[in-house]
């Protein structure tokens, strides 16, 4: 074990006897007996004696009541070749709040045989809600190779505080109507993620009889952002962090939702889905050949210079298939630019990139995109992702009113409710760039996301990480971390997507962490599309992949360049 893995370890020990005046006071009755093997059997009988162990509120390194294994289940083995898994015993935990008003964070922990030691924290999506699945790969994973629980690492993820309501919104990830209890808002906002690993350290510790030898955190967009979290608040916890597409200025983002939502609401503003598909390809057929080949694929993103006065009508045509009215152009174009906001903030964010729209992202993406219905009140659940996280944002974070109408905030001017908003960035951005506790600790973050993001802005990450570059100074950032990205790949790899990122990140981030090999220049991204075939280099921000000869599928007939 590296030095400084072995430092961090002592570190984490004592500081987990460290308690919050809140869990001093809250009494909890004895742990139950519970398996003490090197080696937990997946069998029933190993399994169903950890039904009712208790996790003391002392334990936990955040206020809370305890928590409870509330079931579990035995999972045989299954699979073969990547979809392998092991058989193992999946755990249904129950974190208890201090508010006896608050709903619970409900987590899932599988314990698989043969376990190798390491654990792996997913994160979440959208406004959580829902327990992912423990079964999954990480964010942009390979698809030729196994998921984390396949490889026998002990994983875990939680719904992060509240469970998604159907009534409020039939897609879960929309639902945000917890937003209302003070609790459970801090706990979407970081305060689960601290409260779930503590009690997944316990309870294997528990079943295993022993500590975990590496611990692990990724996730994407949400999940992106709290993967940032865990590295910026508790960064002895974990050793590597993957952080991709992460939405980590997350009210500010919010916010730029709000300015997309009232530009598209103007009359005819909203582009009918055959005219954002018109968009997309436009400025394809501008800017695919920019990287020396036309593959569908926009790699020098930064370098496209796509005018979007060609998209308008001339006098001749009517807004259609071929053709935007100037209303249209003026939407699109407003949410491809940067918007500076004209109030300061808690958090200190000053605004937000854009996306972009005019660079290689599409906006017809089915569920992310931006919707085949303009936004509306009543918010229609046809409109776009971004729009209705904003009618969530306002009626239950930000006015706690179920009726207001997300029109009657105006992100721009949000007159009475600015202080509301504010505070809310100061619990939701996520934006400390000094992650130097989270290197010295040993912590090692890789941080992807792709350049066709049409959801949660590429130029965002590229702003934070310019932000840690500036506090810890080039040298010292690339030391701990990584930067990629992936030129073509959308948010979440989210069909259909042009280049669909298959990256076997954790490989190299657990040669890193616990070898100390950082990851070389030389790093290959697939695309995971069925059929695609091709491979091109994986670039560090800010080189992208230019084709320089031979085989178009071969990333050797690539290099990058700036």
């Amino acid at each position: 074990m590296p030095h400084a893995r072995l430092v961090r370890r002592l570190l984490t020990a004592g500081s987990s006897l460290a308690l919050t005046a809140a869990a001093l006071v809250v009494g909890q009755p004895p742990a139950t007996a519970v398996p003490s093997t090197a080696a937990l059997s997946a069998g029933s009988a190993d399994c169903s004696s950890l039904v009712g162990m208790k996790v003391p509120a002392r334990r936990i390194g955040l206020p809370t009541t305890g928590a409870e294994i509330t079931a579990t289940a035995s999972v045989p083995a299954s699979g073969t070749g990547p979809t392998a898994l092991p058989a193992y015993c999946r755990a249904d935990i129950a974190i208890h709040p201090v508010d006896p008003s608050a709903p619970d964070i409900r987590m899932g922990l599988a314990l698989p045989e043969g376990w190798n030691g390491k654990t792996m924290m997913f994160g979440g999506g959208g406004y959580n809600g829902t327990v992912p699945s423990l079964a999954q790969n990480v964010p942009f994973g390979p698809v030729d190779q196994r998921t984390p629980l396949g490889r026998g690492y002990a994983t875990y993820a939680s719904d992060s505080g509240h469970q998604a309501d159907p009534a409020n919104h039939p897609i879960p990830s929309l639902d945000g109507s917890f937003g209302r209890s003070d609790e459970a808002l801090r706990n979407f906002s970081g305060d689960a993620l601290k409260k779930v690993h503590d009690t997944a350290t316990y309870v294997i510790r528990k079943a295993f009889g022993r500590a975990p030898d590496t611990t692990y955190f990724a996730g994407g967009s949400t999940g992106g952002r709290e993967a940032l979290a865990v590295a910026q608040r508790w960064p002895r916890d974990f050793d590597g962090v993957i952080s991709a597409y992460p939405a980590w200025n997350a009210a500010t983002l919010d916010l730029f939702f709000g300015r997309i939502t009232h530009e598209f609401a103007k009359p005819g503003a909203f582009p009918t889905p055959a005219q954002q598909g018109l968009v997309a390809q436009r400025v394809l057929a501008a800017c695919d050949g920019g990287d020396g080949l036309e593959d569908g694929v926009i790699s020098d993103e930064a370098g496209c210079d796509f005018d979007p006065a060609t998209l308008l009508c001339d006098d001749a045509e009517t807004p259609g298939a071929t053709c935007l009215s100037r209303e249209q152009v003026d939407a699109v174009v407003a949410a491809d630019s940067s918007w500076r906001l004209p109030y300061r903030v808690a958090s200190g964010e000053r605004g937000y990139p854009g996306f972009p729209l005019l660079s290689g992202a599409r906006m017809s993406t089915p569920v992310l995109g931006f919707g085949t219905t303009a936004p509306a009140d009543p918010m229609p659940v046809t409109a776009g992702y971004g729009m209705q996280f904003w009618n969530q944002w306002v009626k239950h974070f930000v006015a706690r009113d179920r009726q207001i109408s997300p029109f009657a905030i105006d992100p721009a001017d949000p007159g009475e409710w600015q202080r509301r908003i504010s505070e809310l960035t100061a619990l939701q951005d996520v934006n400390d760039a000094d992650l130097r506790p989270f290197a010295r600790s040993g912590g090692r973050l890789i941080l992807v996301h792709g350049a066709a993001d049409e959801l949660v802005s590429h130029r965002s990450t590229i702003d934070y990480y310019q932000r840690v570059e500036r506090v810890m100074g080039k040298r010292a950032t690339e030391a701990f971390s990584r930067f990629y990205l992936v030129p073509g790949a959308n948010h979440a790899n989210f069909a259909p997507v042009a280049y669909s990122a298959s990256y076997d990140s954790l490989t190299v981030l657990e040669k890193w962490a616990e070898d100390g090999v950082a990851p070389d220049a030389n790093q290959v991204v697939a695309d995971g599309n069925a059929g695609a075939g091709r491979s091109r280099p994986l670039c560090e921000w800010p080189a992208w992949p230019a084709y320089v000869g031979g085989p178009v599928s071969e990333a050797n007939s690539f290099r990058c360049e700036m």
